[in-house]
């Protein structure tokens, strides 16, 4: 491992300006200052109430979102000392697909936020495949049918909300995810507030075609949705409006991008074939495939990766991991052997290897690439030399070689080689994990010196917008490396044990004979396999808030 000292400020103290971003996250909201070489000034947290109405059902009061907002953003400007006027631009990233309809007129929800969790579109989801199922609008979207997206949010909402259709239907109500929600707000709300979102957010609904960034009619009029309700799609990074009131009055609000995109647009990687791994209760993996949206057949996400300006467009593969430091807390809470998240490296590191053991997490079933749901964890190759040094070993390992076929899946569908994993998140700290990634890669594994990356992308696109840095060659050298990890293993050993790992996986399938829900191979995740899987996305909140309270 190698570290690399951070660069010394480019401006006094006299001259400083500064880029804020608002985070609105799954369980709170933040707002982070940041000057101009990218390091944070000041933050300000929030958190609000989880809504569990049903089982399944996960909302979120969204007039508490916004007045949250408002309250971090001008506790961050006290804790920082500056002006309004020192302050530039304003950057948006947030949680993706959780879906708000509001009033027009009043500004007020009709409804609580769907967030992104909630499962009570599965049965829709499964009328709207009809014959073709889970892939009926994948070409366009590069998404699987599935509760977790927007779209069939926005329909269960319209069915079952008294009058709401017809309100839609004559331009009264006003649709959005919580980008939308927040720069119309920040931007005037009834008073001419600018209702619009990202191309980021907008591929996440499921109404927006990859490839022309519009609206689809025919997928609109299929998934019974009025236009007039949608936000006009907008690139990320530019000047949507100027805030309207308290403490960033007059400010332009300059850029938009989806949580996980945001991250890969902090961790600078534009170029093709770099990529960013978010590693806390699960993991989200996104990859730089270019100018073109690449179709995948191996159980990932196509989606757009950002746009700066006028520019192309940038598009993704991502790919989900439910169960990574979710194995640790398992070990820790249910089964004792560690006293402390902290102690499975110590642990792992009394042991050279993993004295033949394999521990494949499939708690809830298999995700991407795999999308079983008949799977169940196992502990394979046990034998009586094992010890718990050599399980705490074995989870450890199974975080990178779940990395590491992600990372396979990316290069079947793009024919593009990861050439450097940025990582952030909580378990990023732990450096036998990410020694094993890079060796189970067989490439870099860089951690930043600025963990907050999605906060700092949204900065870094609104600096951009507006001229505060140049271009994204200045983003690049402004990127700070804290630490690298460069591949140690023989190539005959890392065969052989992704071999018995690949072993492992195949005899956790079928471990439940009457799932009901259906089984595909190498496809996207079905309906009822979306919500599990995403909960994953809740680790880089969760990790960021507990860094953040230390």
């Amino acid at each position: 491992m190698n570290t690399t000292p951070g660069n010394e400020s480019r401006e006094s103290d006299g001259d400083r300006e500064y880029i804020a971003a608002i985070d609105q996250g799954t369980t709170s909201s933040r707002c982070i200052v940041f000057d101009r070489d990218g390091r944070i000034v000041s933050v300000a947290q929030k958190e609000h109430r989880q809504i569990f109405p049903k089982p399944g059902w996960v909302e979120h009061d969204a007039a508490e979102i916004r007045d949250n907002v408002r309250e971090v953003m001008a506790e961050a400007m006290e804790k920082a000392g500056v002006n309004r006027d020192r302050v530039k631009a304003i950057g948006i990233t947030n949680q993706r697909e959780t879906t708000l309809l509001w009033d027009r007129a009043t500004g007020e929800p009709v409804h609580n936020a769907i967030v992104w969790q909630d499962t009570r579109t599965d049965r829709l989801c499964r009328e709207l495949g009809r014959n073709v199922g889970q892939d009926r609008f994948r070409r366009e979207t590069g998404l699987p049918l599935a509760s977790y997206f927007a779209g069939p949010k926005i329909r269960w909402l319209l069915d079952n909300v008294e009058g709401l259709r017809e309100r839609a239907e004559r331009g009264e109500i006003l649709f959005g995810t919580m980008d939308s929600w927040v720069i119309w707000n920040l931007t005037g709300g009834p008073d001419g507030g600018r209702h619009v979102t990202d191309v980021t957010n907008a591929s996440r609904t499921m109404l927006m075609n990859l490839r022309t960034l519009e609206w689809d009619e025919r997928i609109l009029h299929s998934m019974g949705v009025p236009a007039a309700v949608l936000p006009e799609i907008r690139s990320s990074a530019e000047v949507y409006g100027t805030a309207r009131g308290g403490p960033l009055d007059g400010v332009p609000v300059a850029s938009a991008l989806g949580d996980q995109q945001a991250a890969l647009f902090g961790q600078t990687c534009y170029s093709v074939g770099e990529g960013k791994s978010t590693y806390g209760t699960g993991t989200f993996l996104l990859m730089n495939t270019g100018e073109e949206p690449v179709n995948s057949y191996h159980g990932l996400l196509t989606t757009v990766g950002y746009r700066i300006g006028d520019a192309k467009p940038v598009y993704a593969l991502e790919g989900a991991i439910a169960v990574t430091g979710a194995l640790v807390q398992w070990m820790r809470d249910q089964m004792g052997l560690i006293n402390s998240a902290a102690e499975i490296e110590t642990l792992a590191l009394s042991v050279e290897d993993n004295g033949g053991a394999y521990f494949v997490p499939a708690f809830s079933g298999l995700f991407a690439p795999y999308w079983r749901a008949d799977a169940r964890g196992i502990i394979a190759g046990l034998t009586r030399y094992v010890t718990k040094a050599h399980l705490a070993r074995a989870v450890l390992e199974a975080t990178a070689w779940q990395t590491r076929e992600i990372v396979d899946a990316m290069r079947k569908d793009s024919g593009t080689e990861l050439t450097t994993l940025k990582v952030d998140g909580g378990m990023t700290s732990n450096n036998l994990l990410m020694q094993n990634i890079a060796d189970f890669l067989d490439a870099p594994v860089v951690r930043p010196m600025v963990s907050e990356t999605t906060c700092l992308g949204a900065a870094y696109a609104a600096g951009l917008a507006t001229g505060f840095w140049s271009d994204t060659d200045e983003l690049r050298a402004n990127w700070r490396r804290a630490a690298e990890w460069s591949p140690a293993m023989a190539e005959e050993d890392r065969e052989r044990e992704y071999h018995n790992w690949l072993k492992a996986v195949r005899r956790t399938m079928g471990w439940l004979d009457d799932e009901s829900t259906p089984r595909r191979e190498g496809a996207g995740s079905t309906a009822g396999d979306a919500p599990v899987t995403d909960t994953a996305k809740s680790a880089e909140f969760e990790d960021t808030e507990e860094k953040q309270s230390r």
